[in-house]
């Protein structure tokens, strides 16, 4: 090996260096990476003193859902350095021609993410801000209306992400028009069903967690309101989705939104009971209801406790009244009470309760039917 190979080679390696790949100098390479990786490494510095800034600027003012809304953007604030970084490396590197318009097309669309990013965290606490209007509106159609905001975040920011490279919405928006038609003309029951659950939440004809009865479908607790139908949990804890369309429909009841909850009887006693005994028993019932405090006043809301009805094997005393408790459980134990309470009232007045029965009488037969004929014995020999 002489000294023009060494010259040779080492004009070879000045050659890599200052071209390296597609015309790119590998020192200037270098240096681009280590200028991205002095904005990775400082991105924590410096997020940490922008999401700072924004603290401070929040926290002067007497509003609380700017504080929350700083919070919510912190990860996509945190990111904001590294795509600096990416632009001023990208620019260190002094691309030209299509790999210029790749770069640049590539920072504009991070810049789009992040942006759109911090969109689509800002929405979770105006969604809480939103909380103060369910007086005016359900929870469940704000947390649709939030749903829809966040999917038309989601499609404005991929249609930015598309016209930065260059592709027309226009074209895509038409011919998903016209699928949208030929969907629609085979979806009917679906958009019937979305349109039945707007309605629903609008009338407010149920709330999560709200247990009702849906005329000869399902009775159980509403566990979700989606945009095609509901989930009701039943009593056994078997979930049953519902359309929405038939929840429109059908008669619904909503036990959840009772004032008072019902109790109504009918106590029969036997037909032996006497006058005395009747209104004895029927006083004390009423005076059991009326001094105790589990049972709605009767000056709010209907109770009786009256002589009803002859019935075929009983007199039947009606109880008419309602408990302040909507909770089954409190409500099974109030009803328990009040029947000790009945038996023990019937018994101390000497009486007993009926039960079903049938009484079967037989008269003589007339004097002019025919005999029996009964025939001799023989004579024994």
């Amino acid at each position: 090996m002489n000294t023009d190979d060494l010259q040779k080679f080492w004009a070879l390696v000045a050659d890599v260096w200052k071209n390296g790949v597609g015309g790119v100098e590998i020192g200037q390479a270098l240096n681009a990476l280590l200028i991205l990786f002095a904005f990775f490494v400082l991105r924590g510095l410096i997020a940490k003193f922008l999401i700072g800034w924004l603290r401070r600027m929040a926290k002067s003012t007497a509003w609380k859902i700017d504080d929350n809304i700083v919070d919510a953007i912190a990860p996509p604030l945190r990111a904001i350095p590294v795509v600096f970084g990416i632009f001023v490396a990208t620019n260190y590197m002094q691309f030209e021609g299509v790999v210029s318009t790749i770069a640049e097309n590539v920072t504009r669309t991070l810049i789009a993410i992040v942006i759109f990013w911090a969109m689509l965290r800002a929405l979770g606490p105006l969604s809480r801000a939103f909380a103060k209007l369910e007086e005016l509106l359900s929870h469940e159609l704000i947390e649709w209306i939030m749903k829809a905001l966040r999917v038309a975040v989601v499609l404005v920011g991929a249609a930015t992400v598309l016209q930065i490279w260059g592709i027309q919405i226009g074209p895509i928006i038409a011919g998903a028009g016209l699928f949208g038609v030929a969907v629609a003309l085979g979806a009917q029951d679906l958009f019937k069903n979305l349109i039945a659950g707007i309605l629903i939440l609008g009338e407010k004809r149920f709330r999560k967690g709200d247990w009702i009865h849906v005329d000869g479908v399902v009775e159980g607790v509403v566990e979700t309101i989606g945009f095609r139908s509901t989930v009701i949990r039943r009593f056994d804890k078997a979930p049953v989705m519902v359309p929405n369309a038939q929840l429109s429909d059908t008669a619904v009841t909503n036990f959840s939104d009772m004032t008072y909850r019902r109790i109504y009887w009918h106590i029969g006693v036997e037909y032996s009971t006497s006058i005395e005994q009747l209104r004895d028993i029927r006083e004390q019932i009423a005076a059991y209801i009326e001094n105790n405090d589990e049972f709605v006043d009767a000056s709010l809301t209907n109770t009786f406790v009256r002589i009803d009805r002859f019935n075929d094997s009983s007199i039947d005393i009606l109880v008419y009244c309602f408990t302040h408790t909507k909770v089954w459980g409190e409500w099974l134990e109030i009803k328990e009470r009040l029947a000790y309470k009945i038996m023990e009232v019937v018994h101390e007045a000497g009486t007993g309760f009926a039960f079903p029965s049938t009484s079967v009488y037989l008269e003589k037969m007339p004097g002019d039917t025919p005999e029996l004929f009964v025939p001799p014995q023989e004579k024994a020999e």
